[in-house]
């Protein structure tokens, strides 16, 4: 029994240092299959990117080099030079023959701008004229010899540009042509946009980005009303996103730009803390609805405050004018949210060098992603603007060292918000085009996501491509 009792222990204990040994071998195999696998995928998607050849050689031995060059250009910085913008050559209907400038010859479709400007109307139709200045400055960079940097220069070629840019006046648009005339159905404004989206839709340009790279100007917050829905895909340049859903228009992809300020601006200030009698400042529409709200609370609030000046105001009766000596005598200046989260007290209070007093929770700031508003401004939340004292005391409570370093750096960010023609270096439309740049690798991100599907072969064995497979409402 013994002996039978030793022979059964020995056959288990063989028996486990087998299944252990068939273990160790087989983790073994499992890791050094795992180890290859991912050396032969590492090196498809790495080395060959960390050292790639000047030309590849497909099956049939045939040289790809171009594809080679298109790779590289894709990968390419867009800060290497001047953003490359391709122009549409579009009907003078929609842009500079909105100011009455009637073209020469049949083939004329751009004012020769080294002999006549066709002038842009003032007053508030200045706030948002942005489209009108970056349509100058494309027009300038084609000139030799131009005696400025350029920010954006326009190529005839639409495969070699960054971006493709619509010349469409959206703003002046829908100021001096949204009313229904009585001989008309619908208004110009509304032809027009609709006249705009039969056009993109029908370029190859369209066709070949589903528009992403299309800029899109539509600063005034009622601009583009009928047409923003069919071209949410491109970047739109505009003042806010009050009056747009997020699906549409959001900071991601588009482009918040500047109001040209309508007041004068201070030059050679040498103004001080002690020299500017008015604490607090706000001259315009009390009344508004949406969030503007806020305006009118504040207004019960402050009226009785005797450094404080809060009150209606308009451009009649040289309402600039006054504006302009009250924000150059005062020390801050209100920026409230009215209709939408954005005004242009904003930047006349820039222009002023009297600190900004933000009073509007959604709001967007242009180049906020290089400019830190912080430095030179005050944010206030609504809800606590509202508290009764709150507001006044926090102000009052700012030391005139404090100020003083504010109104500094306002005198230096100024020039960011000025619009000229032509540009100057990091003026409002350089700096306009430079946001526009910071967001071409994410276009190019997009467009290419967009083409991971394009010419796969459907279930019926056909090959489908993407735009087949976006909804018609889409276009």
């Amino acid at each position: 029994m013994a002996m039978v009792e030793k022979s059964g222990s020995a056959i288990g204990y063989v028996a486990r240092n087998l299944l252990l040994c068939l273990f160790v071998v087989t983790t073994i195999l499992f890791a050094l299959s795992c180890y290859f696998v991912l050396r032969s995928t590492a090196h498809n998607r790495f080395l060959s990117s960390t050292f790639p050849s000047k030309s590849f050689v497909d099956v049939k031995g045939v040289k790809r080099e171009k594809e080679n060059c298109r790779c590289v250009k894709d990968e390419k910085s867009v800060t290497a030079g001047p953003l490359k913008v391709y122009m549409y050559n579009m009907d003078p209907e929609f842009h500079f023959g909105l100011l009455d400038w009637k073209p020469d010859g049949k083939n004329s479709v751009w004012p020769d701008i080294q002999k006549y400007i066709p002038p842009y109307p003032g007053g508030l139709n200045l706030q948002h004229s942005i489209e009108y200045w970056l349509t100058l400055d494309l027009l300038a960079s084609e000139y030799e010899n131009a005696p400025r940097a350029v920010a954006a220069k326009r190529v005839y070629n639409s495969s070699e540009a960054d971006v493709i840019f619509v010349p469409f006046f959206s703003s002046l648009s829908y100021n001096r042509f949204s009313k229904v005339n009585p001989h008309q159905k619908t208004s110009r404004n509304k032809d027009l946009q609709g006249k705009l989206v039969t056009f993109l839709t029908g370029q190859e340009e369209w066709k070949r980005s589903g528009g992403r790279d299309h800029v899109v100007l539509a600063h005034h917050p009622n601009s583009m009303l009928d047409a923003r829905n069919k071209l949410f895909p491109s970047m739109f340049i505009l003042s806010d996103f009050g009056r747009y859903p997020p699906t549409v228009a959001n900071v991601e992809k588009d482009v918040i730009a500047p109001y040209k300020h309508v007041i004068k601006a201070y030059e050679n200030d040498t103004s001080g803390f002690d020299s500017r009698p008015i604490l607090l400042y706000f001259q315009g529409a009390i009344y508004r609805k949406d969030g503007g709200f806020v305006r009118q609370e504040l207004f019960y609030l402050l009226q009785d405050e005797k450094d404080v000046h809060f009150s209606f105001g308009s451009v009649r009766n040289g309402g600039i004018n006054k504006a302009s000596q009250g924000m150059h005598n005062s020390k801050f200046c209100l920026n409230i949210a009215g209709d939408t989260p954005s005004s242009n007290r904003l930047f006349d209070a820039i222009a002023s060098h009297c600190v900004p007093v933000i009073i509007s929770d959604d709001i967007e700031l242009p180049f906020e992603d290089v400019i830190d508003y912080s430095e030179f401004s005050v944010f206030v939340r609504t809800s606590d603007a509202l508290k009764e004292n709150f507001l006044v005391n926090l102000i009052r409570g700012i030391s005139k060292e404090e100020w003083t370093r504010m109104w500094n750096r306002l005198k230096e960010v100024e020039k960011y918000y000025e619009f000229h023609f032509p540009s100057k270096v990091d003026d409002a439309v350089q700096m306009i085009w430079q946001a526009i740049a910071r967001k071409v690798p994410g276009v190019k991100m997009r467009i290419h996501k967009s083409r991971r599907y394009s010419g796969s072969v459907s279930d019926t064995g056909k090959e489908s491509s993407w735009s087949s497979l976006i909804p018609r409402s889409f276009w």
